[in-house]
């Protein structure tokens, strides 16, 4: 069954996606400026499940402040399949005090994505797909992430097939 999302609710999940922590916020600086209508889609997604609220310690991504519990929103499980991503680091547990549990031996989807964009060939979008299992459309928009995170990316040809890469020093 296919989860119905609008435009805002896709953005909201594909941005949380490409964070190794999952959270919403900070918000994207397309959506920076419509606050109001971004926690109403929060309360959505909080009540189809496809978002949890989390104890969070970073000030740019608190959502609610109650007393001295800073109240954060990350994508659950639920969310990355609405999206086609599957679940990375966002399993694991939130603590108020010291944030994520530590887990090294596993490294994110968009630490693979970079590391593959950072090779001297770059990369297919066809093997960004096959690296993190995301939908072509994802992949496209993880790459779109990374401009906007201030990366420049090179597209040259490999053939017939378009290559990506992350020009040195970016």
């Amino acid at each position: 069954m296919t989860t119905k999302l609008t435009d805002l609710q896709r953005v909201l999940l594909s941005s949380a996606a490409m964070r190794p922590d999952g959270n919403l916020l900070p918000l994207p600086a397309s959506i920076a400026g419509e606050t109001a209508r971004v926690m109403k889609t929060v309360s959505s997604l909080l009540k189809r499940g496809l978002v949890e609220q989390v104890d969070v310690t970073d000030p740019a991504q608190i959502c609610n402040e109650g007393g001295e519990r800073r109240v954060g929103v990350r994508i659950t499980a639920a969310g990355h399949n609405a999206i086609g991503t599957a679940a990375e680091q966002t399993d694991t547990p939130f603590h108020a005090s010291n944030g994520p549990d530590p887990s090294p031996e596993r490294p994110t989807k968009a630490a693979q994505v970079l590391t593959l964009l950072r090779r001297t060939e770059g990369a297919t979008l066809a093997e960004l797909v096959e690296a993190t299992g995301w939908l072509p459309h994802t992949t496209r928009a993880a790459l779109t992430g990374l401009r906007k995170k201030g990366h420049t990316l090179d597209k040259s040809k490999r053939g017939e097939t378009t290559c990506y890469r992350i020009v040195a020093g970016a």
